[in-house]
């Protein structure tokens, strides 16, 4: 795209092309407003944009998706956009739950893997029906999650109030098991169900005790959904596709440097492109971005109250990972896998070796994503991701350095370590679950904290942001509106979780906010529909919302190209998503 090609003005400018970013674009576009999305990395997505290597493709961040199914967060927003979106397919086999003297699988009918914890422990059964029971409550809570998605920000005083009574019924079922975390609670909390400790130790690589229950939970429900055909990178792509539909930008490499502010009101920005500097001024700025980046770096040093700066400084965050992602010589389930993900957990080391970041002894997450999409790999190929989870400052920050520009060098040492780590977990998994596993790796990809960081500008890495809890609730971490006028956040930075349906609802929120001050129908239209009191067909046949023509087609994968014949001269011309 050349500077000709956007405009000196818009209504909204996005900083960050992640799924909150894109939404909330996307949905605002709809409404008729003019939008820029700015995106410092060559493709849209975030965490969910991949990466090919060759003919096989890598999803990066996705375990599971959920409220993707019918009547879910993403379900619901999504048909807004466009009936065209891509759709998630609902997992049968959910997770497997493997240690060193036990190996369960739980599937989307929950009662399997009751039945059969009651026929190893059967002097459980009374904790073991309360857990499952438990569990159950908790599902339906979620099941009815698309209530109260809905930021009370967006809301008058009255809504407020019976937002509050909603998210009070929501919560109710969690409420007994809030304060069980850490080694201490998740094993107090086990012992309300529990008096062997060997039916316990299937938990031990959780951190507390909703850990254990909501999975379940949502199986019982059905809310586990594998990403759709093609990998989740084809959930930005079709958001991006319906913004350019409404004729707004989404520009890639391109660097935000400066917020400007005037009047305590944020009036545009300047980003680098393609070489030169350049500036856009907008009503509006959704920051669907790293929060102390923007903060610390975007704004003017005055603009934020130093107060709030310590307290994100202090946030409760979610850890990142190491990712190492396999391309196989042979199909996934040739070695023993399937569509569930694998916890593999040493129950004998102790709780703080679970997530403590050494590859010796830590809980590993196995996926075989070709196993659910055949089109990540070449036919009778496969895929494996293995998932650990890691710090930043593990030896040395991963043995990189910060140069005066604040950017980590990554040498020899760097690359050194990363392989020695990917190896370690490769043998663990190799000698648990798939012998011979080396002899059919391709070759392999490894990701780090610091491979986190510098594509997201995530502190630390972190996966998810800011965790839910008291201490970051006390603290007011999550919230949209920021000290500077029309400055809105629309990232997982929003929102205290993570994952895909947090980030579309922090977009969906952000767009909310804008729409409340510049179209008030649309505004009232997308809080009714959002609250359930307004059906999609009369959000549809209102004049507020543009009519989209449903023209989206899935990008071809690697594998479903080469079945195509398309010349292997051509095929190396298709651009490869760096890691």
């Amino acid at each position: 795209m050349l500077r000709s090609d956007f405009k000196d003005y818009y209504d909204v400018v996005v900083i960050g092309a992640g799924i909150g970013g894109l939404t909330a674009a996307a949905l605002l576009s709809k409404a008729g407003l003019s939008v820029c999305v700015l995106e410092k990395e060559p493709r849209v997505g975030g965490y969910l944009a991949g990466f090919r290597r060759k003919h096989f493709i890598f999803d990066t961040a996705i375990h599971w998706l959920n409220q993707y199914g019918p009547g879910g967060i993403l379900d619901k927003l999504f048909k807004v956009i466009g009936s065209d979106y891509p759709r998630a397919i609902e997992q049968q086999r959910i997770r497997r739950y493997k240690g060193e003297n036990f190996d369960y699988l739980l599937t989307n009918n929950p009662d399997e893997m009751r039945d059969q914890l009651i026929r190893d422990f059967p002097d459980e059964k009374k904790g073991i029906l309360k857990l499952f029971a438990k569990a159950r409550q908790i599902g339906r809570s979620f099941k009815n999650y698309n209530r109260i998605f809905r930021s009370e920000e967006t809301m008058s005083f009255f809504q407020k109030l019976k937002n509050k009574i909603r998210m009070l019924e929501f919560a109710i079922p969690f409420i007994p098991y809030l304060s069980f975390s850490g080694e201490k609670g998740l094993k107090k909390g086990l012992d309300r169900f529990f008096k062997n400790n060997r039916i316990q130790e299937i938990f031990s690589g959780e951190q507390e005790v909703l850990g254990c229950l909501i999975p379940i939970g949502w199986s019982y429900y059905h809310d586990f959904q594998s990403p759709p055909k093609g990998g989740s990178q084809v959930i930005p792509q079709w958001l991006q596709h319906v913004i350019h539909h409404y004729q707004n930008h989404v520009l890639v490499q391109c660097q935000v440097k400066e917020i400007f502010v005037a009047d305590g009101r944020s009036t545009g920005l300047s980003f680098e492109y393609h070489g030169a500097t350049h500036r856009v001024n907008s009503k509006y700025i959704i920051a669907a971005c790293d929060i102390e980046t923007l903060y610390e770096k975007l704004l003017p040093p005055d603009a934020v109250p130093a107060t709030l700066k310590r307290k994100l400084k202090k946030a409760d965050l979610y850890s990142s990972s190491i990712t190492v992602s396999l391309a196989l010589d042979c199909t996934a389930e040739s070695l023993g896998f399937n569509e569930e993900l694998v916890h593999l957990v040493d129950e004998n080391q102790l709780f703080s070796d679970q997530s403590g970041g050494d590859p010796h002894r830590s809980e590993i997450s196995i996926l075989a994503p070709s196993m659910r999409d055949k089109s990540l790999a070449p036919e009778n190929q496969g895929t494996l991701t293995l998932y650990m989870p890691a710090c930043m400052d593990y030896k040395n920050e991963w043995e990189t350095q910060l140069d005066n520009f604040g950017k980590r060098v990554r040498g020899e040492a760097y690359r050194q370590l990363k392989n020695e780590v990917a190896e370690i977990l490769i043998g663990r998994v190799e000698e648990k679950l798939a012998p011979g596993l080396r002899t059919h790796i391709l070759f392999y990809e490894v990701a780090t904290p610091v491979t986190h960081w510098r594509y997201t500008g995530n502190k630390n890495g972190t996966m998810m942001g800011a965790r839910p809890g008291r201490k970051n609730m006390k603290n007011k971490i999550s919230h949209y509106r920021t000290p500077v006028k029309n400055l809105i956040l629309g990232g997982h930075w929003a929102e205290l979780g993570g994952g895909v349906p947090i980030a579309a609802k922090a977009g969906a929120n952000a767009s909310l906010l804008i729409l409340k001050k510049e179209n008030h129908q649309a505004f009232q239209l997308l809080a009714g529909y959002m609250n359930n009191t307004i059906t999609l067909e009369s959000l549809n046949k209102s004049d507020c919302f543009q009519p989209y023509n449903n023209s989206w087609v899935r990008p071809q994968t690697p594998a479903e190209q080469r079945a195509g014949k398309i010349p292997e001269s051509e095929f190396n011309k298709l651009p490869a998503m760096p890691l």
